[in-house]
């Protein structure tokens, strides 16, 4: 069996294909690399760079490879900067996925893994979501998600398409020195970057209902997130009975001044966060309840908090002296 990964060089994406490789699954990279690098891809691993809008060159890969299923990452993440660009997210999430869905019909594979997102919820007044709570997304990034969820439900209507989707909202961590987080807008590397060049790093947004004002996420380490999407692909590869979505959630999650505290203990750098205003699209509190993907998947929180920001930042700073 041979896993076409989107994305495949990216942050995400390259543990995800490291994972598969190490279960002894075949994979197959696409990837446009505006935001992956070509070096995350590990030797000897099909490699393929273009874009999920290109549906002749994945159906075209497809073929070459014998792709018999597909777990699909690839898409624009940033949800504070889809508000100020509705159309690109669009493009990359919806229109990418819808061709992407085309291209694994024309071609008779029948099995995807969606990396969807906790954002699809947007607000909510909950302690604890879960896969039911209602759908009500606060950015365009949110709603392209959703909105490739429903995609997928449609295509299982209409051709009997096996698949489920993995929601989570903040990655961090490395499971690899030479694979790290890269994102200019994701919290860690804003951090980490700052800290490197003698920068107070911030926090956007200090007056959120939350107890220390902060914004509250899931934390999870990108190792554990990679096998959980292996263990979605092994499922539907086995012909195994999943549920349509998943959350990939710790059930308690940690605010951003922890984890402001979690690098200053790590790094051993004493540093006051400075406070930005708050970032479009953010929702105040998002943490989702693990169990459904605990007895499907074998899901669990394997690093600590500050074990995630220990690899973090080993991985990072060995790129910096590299």
């Amino acid at each position: 069996m041979t896993w076409l990964v989107t994305g495949g060089a990216g942050y995400i994406g390259a543990h995800v294909v490291r994972a598969l490789q190490k279960a002894g699954l075949t994979a197959v990279v696409v990837d446009d690399l505006s935001s992956g690098h070509r070096e995350f891809v590990a030797p000897g691993t099909a490699f393929v760079e273009a874009t999920i809008l290109d549906g002749q060159r994945l159906i075209d890969t497809i073929q070459r490879y014998r792709v018999t299923g597909v777990i699909h990452v690839a898409g624009f993440k940033y949800a504070g900067v889809s508000v100020q660009r509705p159309l690109h997210t669009y493009a990359q999430n919806v229109e990418g996925t819808r061709v992407l869905l085309a291209a694994m019909h024309e071609t008779g594979v029948g099995r995807i893994v969606f990396s969807s997102s906790a954002a699809v919820y947007g607000n909510t007044d909950l302690d604890l979501v879960t896969e039911d709570t209602p759908k009500s997304p606060t950015s365009p990034y949110g709603e392209s998600k959703l909105i490739g969820e429903w995609l997928l439900r449609d295509q299982e209507v209409a051709t009997g398409l096996a698949h489920t989707s993995l929601r989570y909202f903040n990655v961090v961590g490395s499971g690899y020195p030479d694979v790290y987080d890269t994102s200019p807008h994701n919290l860690f590397p804003l951090v980490f970057d700052a800290l490197v060049e003698g920068r107070t790093p911030h926090i956007n947004g200090d007056d959120y209902p939350t107890p220390d004002g902060t914004n509250v996420r899931d934390y999870l380490h990108v190792a554990d997130l990679a096998l959980a999407h292996v263990a979605a692909a092994q499922a539907l590869e086995a012909g195994r009975p999943l549920e349509r979505a998943y959350n990939l959630g710790s059930g308690s999650g940690a605010s951003v001044r922890q984890i402001m505290d979690a690098v200053a203990r790590v790094t051993g750098i004493a540093f006051t966060p400075e406070i930005a205003p708050r970032r479009a699209g953010d929702p105040a509190r998002i943490v989702a309840s693990g169990e459904l993907a605990a007895r499907d998947l074998g899901w669990e929180m394997r690093h600590s908090l500050d074990e995630m920001v220990a690899s973090a930042w080993a991985a990072r700073t060995a790129a910096v002296e590299s």
